[in-house]
């Protein structure tokens, strides 16, 4: 039989009562051994976003500046450019004091906090000396950490704050205020944009949180603008001589050469929206190239089967189309689904665009709705088809973490456009109407007949 040597014996039970005594100091002890540092600003992720935030602010100006330009009579050539150029520089200023802070700080599901007005905090690590990244929604359940400097993302979407009311514009080109677009215009970018663009992309947002997917902005951009447009279009009402004036683009050349600086520009909108040098950017940039294509050869086969013959025109219109439809997909399709995408957005805006537009009877100057509405409820239902779980795992939020095409993401999906369609329609339809009673929307009959070019801004070209 076996014994037991009483010395051995008190040894081991003291170390046994040593460890005992230790676990719980361990276990406090471990959380902060465990956490990880913030990760290092990454130069290549930084250089990156650099030239996507130069590559969608020239999607503004001179891109859509351009386009616009280009499909408006000669009289309201130069009043269209001034819309684009006022909007972006309105916007810049609108965003630096409080629209950075109300979308991106975690404030609530519903909007951001102040934390961030006039930009305040956004230079601290750079005070301080410190390389790190910043992290977004800090605090939250689910935040999102970057390599990039705070900074370079307020300037990316701020980007995109800019282009989206600036959209708006090709809605009520021809007939609109001066005066009554810059109000509508900031305001509208507070109360509207803000907040849908919280509640898809804030980490806290309830769109997030409900497994919304949109990469890039399709219902935050696209859908937005385009209802938006809508309701200035039935607002102000149709333009002087619609229907029986001959109102046909001034000049195609400004408006190709608009559409190609789009469609250069949308690279950094889609594929910086990875926030960083990576796979999922490349991918985002190859479907964005595949999907504008197909869009453009659909509505260029769509005219030429209807009328008989492709116009320039249509095909520009085409290609704008698949941009704005794969924006939302572009971080979550693969090439094979980007050309059924573009397709769809090809051919459904060009009908929604010639006969749904003369069908209901709006004038939508521009086809803002057309295009950036419907294009955009395409895309942002078809991501729900087609996402690829492994591409979209490569995300850091519970929208982007694995998610599949199936049938309850496009209910989800369903969710997220109609949402974005009554809170914009809604609120866009008040403030029109506000700003209608107050100093009002449109300029005279005279005024408009003329052209705005020297009613408005005292210029005209020769």
């Amino acid at each position: 039989m076996r014994t037991t040597d009483p010395v051995n014996f008190a040894f081991s039970r003291l170390r046994l009562g040593a460890l005992a005594a230790a676990l719980p100091l361990l276990a406090l002890a471990t959380p902060a051994l465990a956490a990880p540092p913030p990760p290092k600003i990454d130069s290549g992720d930084t250089a990156w976003m650099l030239t996507s935030t130069a590559l969608v602010l020239l999607m503004t100006v001179p891109g859509l500046a351009l386009y616009y330009a280009g499909m408006v009579r000669k009289k309201n050539v130069l009043a269209t450019l001034m819309q684009a150029f006022a909007v972006c520089c309105l916007v810049s200023i609108t965003w630096t004091v409080i629209g950075y802070s109300l979308t991106f700080t975690t404030g609530s599901p519903y909007i951001g906090g102040l934390s961030r007005f006039m930009l305040g905090g956004i230079a601290a690590n750079i005070a301080q000396g410190t390389d790190i990244g910043f992290t977004l929604g800090l605090g939250s359940s689910n935040p999102t950490v970057t390599t990039i400097p705070e900074s370079v993302y307020m300037m990316f979407q701020m980007t995109f704050a800019i282009i989206t009311p600036a959209l708006i514009a090709g809605a009520f080109a021809d007939r609109m205020k001066f005066s009554a677009m810059c109000i509508f215009m900031v305001v509208w970018s507070l109360v509207v944009y803000a907040p849908i663009a919280h509640w898809v992309w804030s980490p806290i947002g309830w769109l997030n949180t409900l497994g919304t997917l949109d990469f890039a902005g399709g219902t935050v951009v696209h859908i937005n603008a385009g209802v938006a447009g809508l309701m200035c279009a039935l607002v102000l009402g149709r333009r002087t001589g619609y229907g029986h004036d001959d109102m046909s683009p001034y000049n195609l050349t400004y408006a190709v050469i608009g559409a190609s600086l789009l469609w250069v520009g949308w690279f950094g909108f889609n594929a910086g929206s990875a926030v960083g040098a990576n796979g999922r950017a490349g991918m985002a940039m190859a479907v964005t190239q595949i999907a504008t294509a197909a869009a453009a050869l659909g509505w260029m086969f769509a005219e030429w089967i209807v009328k008989g013959k492709p116009t320039v025109l249509g095909i520009i219109s085409g290609a704008v189309a698949g941009l704005v439809a794969i924006t939302p997909a572009s971080g979550f399709v693969l090439p094979g689904p980007a050309i059924v995408i573009g397709v769809a957005a090809g051919v459904g805006c060009y009908f929604a665009a010639t006969s749904l537009k003369h069908l209901l009877g709006y004038d939508d100057s521009l086809d803002c709705f057309g295009v950036h509405g419907v294009g955009g409820i395409i895309g942002a239902l078809l991501t729900g088809v087609f996402a690829y779980a492994p591409l979209s795992a490569t995300g850091t939020t519970p929208a982007t973490s694995g998610t599949a095409g199936s049938f309850a993401q496009l209910i989800i999906q369903g969710k997220a456009v109609c949402v974005t369609l009554i809170w914009s329609g809604l609120i866009s339809f008040v403030l029109l109407k506000i700003i209608d009673l107050t100093i009002g929307l449109r300029v005279s009959r005279d005024d408009e007949v003329e052209g705005l070019d020297m009613t408005l801004h005292g210029e005209r070209i020769s």
